[in-house]
């Protein structure tokens, strides 16, 4: 597909568009696109916060990416779009799975489609690890088999194989990346389900930390918001188009030693409280990133060293988390 008469200039690699710009993963890429000279056009249905708006080159585009003519008009004028918008919730996409497949694949598909169409010279879309579903080996590589067991998983992987069609039939220049657990400043405690901010949250406000399942068989790979930016930008240079790579720290991290970490960044002994009568999320979810690594990534923040900033931000009693995480409708909590 060739330009349209929406594009008045030849894109120029200064001008990127990153849709989701005003979220948490987000409005860190934004602050690291500007501060790295680039003019940055956020996308977005909620307005970007008052600091990250001031940066200088950084403009905002209302749009709702469900809607194809919003979308094709917000990134006209984009050499390079990172999307990074979506429903980020595996708790909602079980309660409501139409939004959550509109938000993930629909929403996903236009955007492909608008860079197509306007001549995009990269896409850069963020997807999740969600996609494999259960692991069945460890560390997980990216031809690892992909068998979602989420709305979520298949809606965030609906988008990929669209993305990856657009790229086989009209050689749409896309790379995407699948993050594992991101933590880092700017989550919100209402939606956000990762385990660092929640264990941290409680932990800050002296109250026990609820943990769900085993807490010895159940481990993570932790990456920071920054080094998932860090991941983006490498993919953006390098990355192979029509390619996926992993993101993520490629250590494991089991829930009691996260719990130990984080009463190190606090300087409190830490009190659990247990639930070991679901076990359905207690495996081994860990990133083989030696892919990712080949083109150029290394992750650069430690997990000791996230967690004590992010205790230093979030600071004494902050709000408390109220995201719950449901496999079954029947479990999840209604809005």
């Amino acid at each position: 597909m060739g330009k349209t008469s929406l594009d008045t200039s030849p894109p120029n690699d200064a001008d990127v568009a990153v849709t989701g710009g005003a979220g948490f993963v987000g409005s860190h890429l934004v602050t690291a696109l500007a501060e790295s000279g680039k003019n940055v056009t956020i996308v977005d249905l909620a307005e970007p916060a008052a600091d990250l708006a001031a940066l200088p080159g950084v403009r905002y585009r209302h749009a709702d990416l469900r809607d194809y003519g919003e979308t094709l008009l917000a990134l006209r004028g984009a050499h390079t779009v990172f999307h990074i918008a979506g429903n980020a919730s595996g708790t909602k996409s079980v309660e409501h799975p139409r939004f959550d497949f509109q938000i993930n694949g629909l929403g996903t598909c236009n955007v492909g489609n608008a860079c197509a169409q306007l001549g995009v010279r990269r896409l850069v879309s963020l997807s999740s690890a969600i996609v494999y579903g259960t692991p069945q080996r460890f560390p997980m590589a990216e031809d690892h088999p992909t068998r979602p067991f989420l709305p979520y998983g298949a809606s965030k992987f609906s988008g990929e194989l669209t993305l990856r069609s657009m790229h086989d039939t009209f050689d749409l220049p896309v790379v995407i990346g699948r993050p594992f657990v991101i933590y880092g400043p700017r989550e919100d405690p209402r939606t956000a389900g990762g385990e660092v901010s929640q264990f941290l949250r409680w932990q800050l406000n002296q109250l026990p930390i609820p943990v769900v399942g085993d807490i010895d068989r159940k481990t993570r790979d932790f990456v920071h918001v920054t080094d998932v930016c860090r991941a983006l930008l490498v993919l953006a240079e390098a990355g192979v188009p029509g390619e996926v790579y992993n993101i993520g720290s490629g250590r494991e991290v089991s829930m009691r030693a996260l719990a130990d970490a984080v009463g190190e960044a606090t300087g409190s002994p830490v009190r659990l409280q247990v639930d070991d009568s679901q076990l359905e999320d207690s495996f081994r979810l860990v990133a083989d990133i030696s892919k990712l690594k080949a083109i150029g990534y290394s992750p650069a923040v430690e997990l000791a060293d996230g967690l004590k900033a992010l205790a230093a931000e979030l600071g004494p009693f902050p709000e408390l988390p109220t995201a719950t995480v449901a496999f079954r409708r029947e479990a999840a909590v209604t809005s």
